[in-house]
């Protein structure tokens, strides 16, 4: 058993005045734990039995791609606008410091295929709702979400309380 916690560093004031980052770098360059989390998200993602696993750049691609692969689901990758060679479908959404906009390829999901949404620390949940957004407009169907980590006093819940969240760690 690895404690994960002790492999995340919070940074004050980061991205922005007032904002604690939680640094997940110190974990990653841990060869036992980054195996262990992967290996314990991959158990959550397992639950839902998902033929596509979804994350948005970049942090969320670091979990997302081996958790595809243990499970031998697809990886789906969601982008900032413009960096998909393809024809795309967007959603704006607001984090907890900007408002932002996020893409994916118009031929990722198949209608009624099983997603799950993979990424490292859900904050107030608007990434991950604009990224449930995109499966839906494609028709998928959003089995659920993992993350990493879960900042809890920011309530990312209630914005994706039609959703079932599952996350390693809790802050």
């Amino acid at each position: 058993m690895v404690e994960l916690k002790s492999y995340i560093r919070d940074i004050q004031n980061f991205p922005k005045e007032g904002v604690v980052f939680k640094d997940i770098t110190p974990l990653l360059k841990d060869p036992e734990a980054f195996a262990f989390a992967i290996e314990e998200m991959s158990k959550l993602a397992a639950q839902f039995n998902p033929q596509k696993i979804v994350a948005a750049e970049a942090r969320g691609f670091i979990f997302a791609a081996p958790i595809a692969y243990n499970l031998k689901a697809g990886f789906v990758p969601i982008r900032k606008p413009g960096k998909l060679p393809y024809f795309t479908i967007n959603e704006e959404y607001y984090l907890e410091y900007a408002k932002s906009k996020i893409e994916m390829h118009v031929d990722a999901i198949d209608p009624n295929e099983r997603v799950v949404i993979v990424d490292d620390i859900l904050a107030t949940g608007g990434t991950s709702l604009a990224m449930a957004h995109l499966v839906e407009k494609l028709g998928g169907i959003v089995s659920g979400m993992v993350f990493l980590g879960e900042l809890s006093f920011l309530e990312p819940r209630k914005n994706l309380r039609n959703y079932e969240v599952k996350a390693l760690l809790t802050y």
